[in-house]
């Protein structure tokens, strides 16, 4: 099913998925980040993201003053 551009249900094509909403493209980034007023500093949540959506969510992060740390998704692995 199709939503404006949206393919709901779509397999995944990548192991590693953009989390931007509706995006199903392939992600070379990690966004590494916490809310300290409820993580302790040692959590991170992670986030991935294509080239196209890295900073739109990055920018999410920044703008509520979360701690972040961007690197790439070969990274994780290490």
């Amino acid at each position: 099913m199709t939503f404006t551009g949206i393919n709901l249900g779509a397999p995944i094509e990548h192991r590693h998925t953009c989390s931007r909403a509706g995006c199903r493209d392939e992600a070379v980034w990690a966004l590494l980040w916490r809310n300290p007023k409820i993580h302790t500093a040692d959590r991170k949540k992670t986030w991935l993201a294509c080239g196209e959506h890295r900073d739109v969510l990055a920018s999410f992060l920044s703008d509520r003053s979360f701690p972040l740390e961007i690197v790439t998704v070969g990274e994780l692995d290490e």
